[in-house]
């Protein structure tokens, strides 16, 4: 029996009692390979626990002489914890050497039977140390998974199941949906409901049989969701064939203010906290919410998911979400700049890292969103640090009929001439933008068909839209302090060859270069690049991809959620906090440029994290305003120099640097290092440090968290705190600890000591 396998011959479940065994057995699948096939392909999603019950399995990665082995597996071995605990694809390829029987543990049960199992963490945590070191201790190796990161599966729809998602944007006279299959990806459908409540509301689906195309009766909500189950339950071009055939329900939420940060399975609780928000979001979360409620009616035993526009800026740091209001009306009112558009920019940085083979966190990225709706978004290494919009979608660039940026004088001028809220809000919301300036439209086909006859206002019109887009182009690559990419979606950036080249006219001091040819030939229908060959920045055009995004985070929302209360850890151990002072760490080179040739660092007291020491050696650190002295050096020596400095500090010097996780240096700024024996002038390596939680392996197993995961992570107290967007960084030498700036500790009242519990999971890796 497979229970009797398991028992005598796999370490990992030494001391399971039989029931265990059995659950395991029976909800694991157990798949035979013939010799020369593949089990898994390096890229592959990892969704399981491989357990070689018979035969031998090779790992091998190629590098530039082939195939490299990197380990065999034999009866009674276990793979994929790495890939499981890091959150990464499989590095490797694994292929039957000879005929193998291999039984396949679903996430679900690794999480609840064996993290749960104290021994079986610690047998894991040895296991992974041990690869680990293998792999590291051969430079080849390592050369060549390092080279093999693959980016192919960036944008794919994978769950530990087969899935079917159904996608809901419910608007005030709108409803569109997607259906996402992720076993049979050709039953993707898509569809819409437009002129809900009126006249000439008509329903429009692309499925994968036909596509449908009728006026409906007048209706309201109810009736749209009614009509939309028809269609797509219909016998003749359906695309499923019952109501339990949608297993996720992913909603679009306009507005998560700052409680909601990440995907977010829905329940009673959220319901409640979602209808707090309505006054962020009057126009749209009051109808996103009733649409939910609706959806839970038709599908009340499946899993729903609210996915939030504002969720991908939460990273926004102070000095750009914050007004130049009196500080009380944050404090107590939330009014700040939330931004949107979160799903498209988010589609952005993943397709852009895809197409050209980079990692999002290698690429400084402005995104531009423009549509009828339009923004753009400033992305530094997979996080958005800056956007146009703000505490409503109205901030920002001009608009299909949106005003964009205004002087507040000018709403107290028409104000003081008689036009009350409800006025100015359909002034600025309903009558603006590309209509008000044309006279003619708020569709930029339009404005630019009428621009073509010599119409002078829509001329106007589209030198308006563009200009702006450009200032806010540099304005952004001022922020990020460079660019990687300038990417255009939706349906302008995708469409308008004369938007794209007018917008970025004028940017080639910014290495900006646009290939005219190339951009008239770009259909927006997929990837195109539309730079020149030598453009030091990739200008590319790219669909946008929103219902897929939040199918996406639906699935990936499942899965935080399930880990996270399976947990116990997260609700019962508690994570000791560290202050984290300003400090310095040297390369050998620069040891010795500042105190003198041949010198040593020499510990002054050990830090907590095992093998890290504070040394004796201080330094001054200089900017162009003013200095730092007596800055503790930490050791040992590392091949990069890097300074950590908080906030209060980067004031004092005049040096506004990124946050940045530790060893995260490319585009940051210098600074000048002064030590006894003489001066080091840095080009780079100023940071502001992310906060972050260190944690073994094991732990990251007991709190069901992976490698570079963004987590929020709560502090009780007389006045409970969620610090949101720390990261996790995972390593046999670390010992558990969070760390926060000096500045954060004290806001927050926090010192050296306190301790905080896992509240939920923002970002995997």
């Amino acid at each position: 029996m497979t229970e009797d396998f398991l028992s005598t011959k796999v370490k990992l479940f030494a001391g399971f009692d039989t029931v265990r065994l059995k659950e395991l057995a029976d909800g694991s699948g157990i798949e035979a390979f013939v010799p020369g096939e593949r089990i898994a392909h390096a890229g592959d999603e990892v969704h399981f626990l491989g357990v070689v019950l018979e035969g031998e399995v090779l790992a091998t990665i190629d590098d530039d002489s082939g195939p490299r082995e990197l380990a065999r597996f034999n009866p009674g071995d276990t793979f994929g914890e790495m890939a499981l605990m890091s959150g990464e694809n499989v590095l490797a390829d694994l292929t039957a050497v000879s005929a193998c029987k291999v039984m396949l543990i679903p996430l679900t049960l690794f999480r609840s039977h064996i993290m749960a199992d104290a021994g079986a963490v610690q047998q894991i945590s040895r296991t992974i140390g041990e690869r680990f070191r293998l792999v590291m201790g051969d430079p080849a190796k390592a050369a060549a998974i390092a080279r093999k990161e693959d980016m192919s599966a960036l944008l794919e729809l994978k769950g530990e199941r087969p899935e079917c998602v159904l996608v809901l944007n419910c608007g005030s006279s709108s409803l569109k949906w997607s259906i996402f299959d992720t076993a049979r990806p050709q039953n993707d459908a898509h569809g819409q409901i437009e002129r809900i409540g009126a006249s000439g509301t008509r329903l429009v689906q692309h499925g994968p049989r036909c596509e449908v195309n009728r006026k409906l009766p007048l209706g309201g909500h109810p009736e749209a969701f009614a009509a939309m189950m028809e269609v797509l339950l219909d016998r003749g071009f359906g695309v499923i064939s019952e109501l339990s055939s949608i297993t996720v329900v992913g909603h679009r939420v306009v507005h998560g203010g700052e409680r909601f940060t990440g995907p977010t399975i829905i329940d009673g609780h959220v319901l409640e906290e979602l209808d707090k928000l309505a006054t962020l979001a009057p126009l749209h979360n009051p109808v996103n919410v009733a649409g939910i409620r609706e959806a839970l009616r038709l599908f009340p035993a499946v899993p729903q998911v609210a996915v939030f526009d504002t969720a991908f800026h939460a990273t926004l740091p102070a000095h750009a979400f914050l007004y130049g209001l009196p500080s009380r009306y944050y404090e107590t009112e939330s009014i700040r700049r939330y931004g949107f558009h979160g799903s498209s920019h988010g589609h952005v940085v993943l397709a852009a890292a895809h197409f050209l083979k980079k990692h999002p966190r290698e690429l400084k990225i402005v995104s531009c969103h423009l549509g009828s709706g339009a923004s753009l978004c400033a992305i530094d290494h997979g996080r958005s640090v800056d956007t146009t919009m703000g505490f409503t979608p109205a901030e920002g660039l001009v608009m299909g009929t949106r005003c964009g940026d205004i002087d507040s004088g000018v709403l107290l001028h028409l104000q003081r001439g008689g036009l009350d809220a409800a006025q100015l809000d359909r002034l600025l919301n309903k009558e603006s933008g590309l209509l008000g300036l044309s006279g003619i439209s708020g569709d930029m086909r339009e404005i630019e068909a009428a621009a073509d006859l010599g119409d002078a206002r829509a001329l106007i019109a589209f030198k308006v839209f563009c200009y702006r887009v450009r200032k806010g182009i540099g304005a952004l690559v001022a922020a990020l302090g460079g660019i990687d990419v300038l990417v255009f979606t939706a349906g302008i950036g995708q469409g308008s060859a004369g938007v794209r080249g007018a917008a970025v006219q004028g940017l080639q001091c910014m290495g900006i270069h646009l290939d005219e040819t190339r951009n008239r030939a770009a259909t927006g229908k997929e990837v195109d690049r539309i730079s020149t060959d030598s453009s030091a920045v990739q200008i590319l055009v790219l669909p946008t991809d929103e219902e897929r995004m939040i199918a996406r985070e639906s699935l990936k929302g499942l899965s935080r959620d399930y880990l996270v209360r399976a947990s116990e850890a997260c609700r019962t151990e508690p994570i000791p906090i560290e202050v984290s002072a300003h400090h310095i760490h040297l390369s050998k080179e620069h040891v010795e440029a500042l105190f003198g040739p041949g010198h040593e660092l020499t510990k002054h007291a050990d830090l907590s994290q095992p093998g890290q020491y504070a040394c004796k050696e201080q330094l001054a650190i200089v900017g162009p305003k003013g200095r730092i002295e007596r800055v503790r050096v930490l050791g040992p020596a590392r091949k990069t120099t890097q300074v950590e400095i908080a906030m209060t500090e980067q004031f004092k010097i005049g040096i506004q640097p990124p946050i940045r996780e530790s060893g995260d240096i490319e585009g940051t700024p210098g600074c000048i290092l002064e030590g006894p024996a003489g001066s080091v002038e840095l080009d780079k390596g100023v940071i502001c440090a992310l906060r972050h939680i260190h944690m073994t392996p094991a732990d990251a197993l007991r709190y069901g968290v992976n490698d570079k995961a963004s987590v929020r992570v709560r502090v009780d107290g007389d006045r409970e705190m969620v610090f949101g967007d720390v990261r996790v960084r995972v390593d046999p030498k670390f010992a558990l600890a969070m760390h926060i700036d000096t500045d954060e500790a004290n806001a927050a009242n926090l010192g050296n000591g306190a301790r905080g519990f896992i509240d939920g999971i923002q970002r995997e890796a």
